[in-house]
């Protein structure tokens, strides 16, 4: 019998089985203001606080990012947001008609099937949703 895992929401609260939970980050960006503005715009997060020149923002399943001011220039390699969406697609067709450029429009790409952007301080964005997901992983599948 095929175990049932516990939905992005269920784990967001409870974690699992009391395993730790990634619950916050930190992002440094060059200009908070245009940072929270880009991510509450065009990817639906939400204030969660601003504070001493710190601002938090939280995706629906309560995952923070706390956006702050980077001390130095934000050259060099960066981590790479991975954000799951109601339909890839839809949101590339939203996101694109606001002007915004993607490195990668939705097709396979290595990690699955989605779509690549890059935020104002050049965070790599990586766009899934589940079903398109489910789609690439089945059709990699029956190719192998």
């Amino acid at each position: 019998m095929k175990k049932k895992r516990p939905t992005t929401e269920a784990v967001r609260t409870t974690g699992s089985r009391g395993h730790p939970l990634f619950d916050h980050m930190a992002l440094p960006v060059t200009n908070v203001a245009k940072s929270r503005d880009w991510y509450v715009k065009n990817l639906d997060f939400k204030i969660e606080f601003e504070n001493a020149g710190i601002t938090a923002i939280q995706d629906s399943a309560g995952f923070t990012i706390f956006l702050a001011k980077a001390a130095k220039s934000l050259a060099g390699e960066k981590v790479t947001l991975t954000i799951q969406v109601k339909s890839v697609d839809r949101k590339h067709k939203e996101l694109a008609s606001l002007g915004i450029k993607f490195v990668n429009s939705p097709q396979n790409l290595f990690w699955g099937y989605g779509a690549e952007l890059r935020d104002p301080d050049g965070y790599m964005i990586n766009l899934w949703d589940q079903i398109s997901m489910r789609k690439a992983n089945r059709q990699k599948s029956k190719t192998t």
